[in-house]
């Protein structure tokens, strides 16, 4: 039977003797949570993992497109289509898209994150061609413009070639890299960063009655494949960052699960990012049914995240997170 390893981060200079980093961050933990199918977890001391194990979560991570990932970073959404489900249309005008683009840049975001194809519940796959004609001259104002790393959102090889031909630094595939054969090849051709995300189903059918036998464990073994799949297309662990896919095939409960224990993912020794900005399960608890209304809890939901040392937020609300995580970090591990 596997055996799934889940660290329980902790912060502060108040290390006991056994307590070990993780990830190369401010983060330590000193007991981990022993996970079986099927069984209760089981706290076990830190020391007691495999060595691999070991290995994995305490091994610091590599910058990505020349962030740190020491700490937590900000990845702040740029949307230029007509359709998603939180600023669909505001941003497709590309003098709005830099405009968007600029703000956030001063909002504090480490990473723009470009999306031209919506993948709301519901939402229908976008054509290559007109894809391209959505993203490509945004991502080129903004690698022009702005010191930043741009991140293309796209699952299509054709789309991913012109957006880092227009500037793009990093891939970010929601399907997994199980939609198009030709886009992790391109990735690993081109030596360019890649988030890998787990989503049940695809966007028009992801929401009809997903089930798992165990959400955290299976989507924790999907990311593992993958994983391990893109590196032997060639693409570094070092550059790949994994993502539980929040709303994707997910119920509320399901979202729960992964958001209280994503500290699990750091056993893959890749960054985590966790996407869960404005989403419809924040609107569910909080009572929020418009979704810009939703800031709070999505800010809520980013500090937890960052206390479980997960090293990727994307949001839309940058500066908000921006001070939230300040603030955090300041009480409660000195930094600034």
């Amino acid at each position: 039977m596997s055996a799934y390893y889940r660290p329980l981060p902790r912060s502060g200079p108040l290390r006991p003797g056994g307590a070990l980093p993780l990830a190369g961050g401010s983060f330590w933990f000193a007991d981990i949570a022993l996970e079986q199918r099927g069984r209760a977890p089981e706290i076990v001391p830190a020391r007691e993992a495999p060595h691999a194990v070991l290995e994995r979560l305490t091994a610091a991570r590599a910058p990505i497109a020349g962030c740190d990932m020491r700490r937590t970073r900000i990845m702040g959404i740029l949307n230029v289509t007509p359709d998603s489900f939180s600023d669909g249309g505001r941003y497709q005008d590309r003098d709005a898209a830099l405009v968007q683009a600029r703000r956030m840049h001063s909002d504090g975001a480490d990473i723009i994150d470009v999306g031209g194809e919506s993948t709301r519940p519901g939402a229908r796959t976008v054509s290559v061609s007109d894809e391209i004609d959505r993203v490509a001259a945004p991502i080129r104002d903004v690698a022009a413009q702005l010191d930043v790393p741009i991140s293309i959102d796209t699952r299509k090889a054709e789309v991913a070639r012109a957006a880092l031909h227009a500037g793009a630094a990093i891939v970010n595939d929601v399907s997994g890299f199980t939609f198009d054969p030709a886009l992790a090849p391109l990735c690993a051709e081109r030596g360019v960063p890649v988030c890998v995300m787990h989503a049940q189903g695809d966007p028009e059918t992801m929401q009809d009655a997903p089930r798992y036998d165990d959400v955290r464990l299976d989507v924790y073994d999907f990311l593992s494949e993958r994983v391990d799949a893109l590196v032997a297309q060639g693409i570094a662990r070092e550059r790949i960052i994994v993502d539980p896919g929040i709303g994707f095939g997910k119920t509320l409960e399901h979202n729960l699960a992964l958001l209280r224990d994503i500290a699990l993912f750091h056993a893959l020794g890749c960054p985590i990012l966790l996407g869960a900005s404005r989403k419809k399960f924040i609107g569910t608890i909080s009572g929020a049914e418009a979704a810009d209304a939703r800031m709070p809890g999505s800010v809520a939901i980013a500090l937890h995240a960052a206390t479980q040392g997960v090293q990727i937020v994307r949001v839309h609300d940058v500066l908000e997170t921006r001070q939230a995580l300040a603030s955090w970090r300041a009480v409660n591990t000195g930094e600034g």
